[in-house]
């Protein structure tokens, strides 16, 4: 395995897909040794796999190498293409797990992506489509990232470890993203949400939306939480529950937090009442760290900033997750920008978390693989 003068050296099977992502925006090539090398089972695992299938699927002449023990992984991108596709996601991690990736590569394809994802919807690691559907897509629309076509269906849920949902997820190519300052977050204005049961009793999500209002009414009085049971095929292949909940502000912002029942046959029974609680309090605790873009999301808006106009953006985040200070790390390797970081304490008149302003000039990045109309 070559690995030219220009292509970046990484060791260990973390922050795996932030590094194709950026290999591929930016053109650079990336080789990633010593993956789990002194695991009992060392080498990329099938997710990963999975995520590597996805990356080579959307791009058209992308060279992978990956060595007999999976241990050394070697990637040159090609260029960005979409189209209609269509892709397995391994039942290991969630469809959020992959989607994250795509959508910060899907506004720079040459062809408008149309990818329809099959797997786990909802589970306990990854962020869910639910949240990124409404958290990602408005976020996206700030850097002008808009069309008819710009959609996040979920046509079957499916929770693990069986797998069985299906996402179709579509998005408009874009020249050039236009610089954003986002610096006030606003005032919560109201808290919608999503409580889902599939293959379990349909009273199971009222249980949930109830004890969530328990906590929720004493903070606002504008809270709806819609209850999704699905049945039949639309239900996957796994029994399961969870809430999915987002509070919007007066600026548009949206913060979010989610939980999901155990895996069928895998930790303690969760009790609906139990989770609706807690996911309350998590949405709570979003709101206090505060920030104009929740945590989940704080490495899509780094990057649309970083591959914006050759001009200022500014966004004010909570405290920044150990993921995005990676990023961070990230973004100056393969494009060489760095944020400026400021940190404000607003404890006295927002009663919240310190606060992080971020600052950057973009760097004109334009989609050449887009057609010329």
């Amino acid at each position: 395995m070559a690995c030219p003068g220009h292509c970046l050296s990484y060791e260990g099977c973390n922050f795996l897909r932030q590094r194709l992502v950026l290999a591929t925006l930016s053109g650079r090539s990336v080789k990633i040794r010593r993956i789990r090398a002194r695991d009992e089972s060392p080498g990329i695992r099938d997710f990963e796999a999975s995520f590597i299938r996805l990356m080579d699927k959307i791009t058209n002449g992308s060279r992978i190498e990956i060595n007999e023990t999976g241990t050394t992984l070697y990637y040159q991108p090609g260029l960005l293409s979409g189209g209609s596709l269509e892709h397995d996601c391994n039942p290991q991690r969630a469809i959020g797990y992959y989607l994250e990736s795509l959508l910060c590569l899907a506004p720079f394809m040459k062809h408008p992506l149309k990818i329809v994802l099959r797997g786990v919807t909802n589970d306990q690691t990854d962020p869910s489509v639910d949240t990124l559907k409404a958290t990602a897509i408005p976020l996206l629309k700030k850097f002008g990232i808009d069309g008819e076509h710009f959609d996040l269906k979920i046509i079957r849920r499916g929770m693990p470890p069986g797998g069985g949902g299906e996402v179709v997820f579509s998005c408009p190519v874009r020249r050039c993203l236009r610089p954003i300052h986002f610096t006030d977050p606003g005032k919560i204005k109201r808290i919608r949400g999503v409580a889902y049961s599939v293959r379990v009793s349909p009273q199971i999500a009222n249980r949930i939306v109830d004890s969530a209002r328990s906590i929720l009414n004493k903070f606002i009085p504008d809270i709806y939480i819609y209850t999704d049971h699905l049945k039949g095929d639309n239900s996957g292949k796994s029994p399961g529950f969870g809430l999915s909940l987002v509070a919007e502000t007066t600026e548009g912002s949206f913060l979010s937090a989610e939980l999901a029942s155990n895996p069928q046959g895998q930790g303690t029974a969760v009790l609906p009442e139990d989770l609706g609680k807690n996911c309350a309090k998590l949405l709570l605790e979003e709101i206090y760290r505060g920030g104009c873009v929740d945590s989940v999301n704080q490495i899509l808006v780094l990057l649309f900033m970083t591959l914006g106009q050759q001009d200022v953006s500014k966004v004010l985040l909570g405290p920044l997750s150990p993921y995005t200070i990676e990023f961070l790390r990230h973004l100056r390797s393969f494009f060489q920008i760095m944020f400026k970081i400021e940190t404000k304490s607003y404890e006295e008149e927002m009663k919240g978390g310190e606060k992080v302003l971020m600052t950057c000039v973009g760097t004109g990045f334009f989609n050449l693989s887009k057609t010329v109309k």
